[in-house]
């Protein structure tokens, strides 16, 4: 292709040629030569291309220690981050071999751009820090280090304006890209927080409130709009007119909605409100943040409910329109999807037996770390 009749083109016409193309072949196309890719990777070309909508990936997350089992077994494995597709049902995957760190390990991602933890390379010790990259443009960014306590007990929430925090019971870091650095408060939550989330300058999470005996589940929530940079109070959100909202679901998570006013709670339909119930089917619930109102989404059919049935633990992962659920043993993920309903991904990359969980990749050429 170097000495293609092609590449004689001005660099204004070639770069005309290319826009017109829909992302996903610009992308392809910058692996066929290094003129392809030196005139895709432009910042004349990236300005021509920057207000193509982004591509919508469900990514998969890899389990604990599962980078550095592969490595220590394989010497020729390369990172990388397991995408799908929902538009063409396929499975994509961007290498991550241009960060420079051992077993990276991506957690979160946001406005195009993916988060993950990585040891440094040129210490014996586990000095983990966290990383903020955009996969399509192998640019890279090394945010101020933090102890591996953080790594693995932190939630690491991102929203798509480059806000960071890394949330725990007790504590959270919050990212201040004004100074570099991060200031830590505490949070002093009732239990650990389940599925949290940051939305419109707010946090949300789930947290039990209950005894060893019976699970409690309620919705709590902090402002970051706070002046203090060093406490933030969070509260119990509720509302006498949800009743026992929280009673019927078993074993709840939350996922971001539609927008930033909309938050999806998934779990368990109980079929009975005793200690330890049987689900007849997963329940997928939307609140609006605007008006604290409840409605029922969509039921799991009872069909594909079946093959979760027998699995004590499922994790939730996704967001707006599309939610994908995973279970041991199952060996494919459930997808929803609120416009075309539910059906099932194969091919998983690995084993897929195990439990997934992952995020949503909004995948863009101009996201810059």
């Amino acid at each position: 292709m170097d000495g293609s009749q092609m590449n004689r083109l001005p660099q204004d016409t070639l770069q005309l040629i290319f826009s017109s193309l829909p992302l996903r072949d610009i992308i392809a196309c910058r692996s066929v030569c290094k003129s392809f890719n030196q005139t895709l990777t432009s910042s004349s070309f990236m300005d021509l291309i920057s207000t193509r909508p982004p591509l919508h990936f469900l990514a998969l997350r890899p389990p604990p220690h599962h980078h550095r089992h592969r490595h220590r077994c394989h010497e020729s494995f390369q990172p990388s981050l397991h995408v799908y597709d929902s538009c063409h049902n396929k499975w994509l995957r961007f290498s991550l071999d241009f960060l420079p760190f051992r077993s990276p390990h991506p957690v979160a991602s946001a406005g195009g751009l993916v988060y993950l933890w990585g040891d440094s390379t040129n210490s014996t010790e586990s000095n983990k820090s966290l990383v903020v990259c955009n996969p399509l443009t192998r640019q890279y960014r090394v945010l101020p280090q933090l102890g591996s306590a953080w790594s693995r007990h932190g939630s690491v929430l991102v929203d798509s304006v480059n806000r960071i925090m890394v949330l725990t019971e007790l504590a959270a870091l919050y990212f201040s890209g004004s100074s570099n650095k991060w200031l830590k408060f505490s949070s002093n939550l009732p239990s650990k927080p389940r599925s949290p989330m940051l939305i419109s300058n707010s946090v949300y999470a789930l947290c039990d409130v209950g005894s060893p005996w019976r699970n409690r589940w309620k919705l709590f929530t902090c402002s970051l709009n706070s002046s203090n940079d060093h406490h933030h109070n969070w509260v119990r959100l509720e509302k006498p007119e949800w009743g026992d909202i929280f009673d019927i679901i078993k074993r709840p998570r939350l996922v971001r909605g539609s927008g930033s006013n909309e938050i999806l709670m998934i779990g368990g339909l109980k079929s009975t409100l005793s200690l330890n119930p049987a689900c007849s089917t997963l329940l997928i619930l939307k609140l609006d943040l605007d008006s604290l109102e409840w409605e029922e989404a969509d039921r799991m059919p009872v069909d594909m409910y079946r093959c979760f049935q027998e699995s004590t633990k499922f994790k939730v992962f996704g967001g707006g329109d599309k939610v994908c659920f995973s279970a041991k043993r199952v060996g494919r993920l459930a997808l929803w999807d609120s416009g075309e309903g539910w059906r099932w991904i194969d091919e998983m990359p690995g084993n897929g037996d195990g439990l997934s969980r992952g995020f949503v990749f909004e995948a863009q050429l101009n996201a810059l770390p």
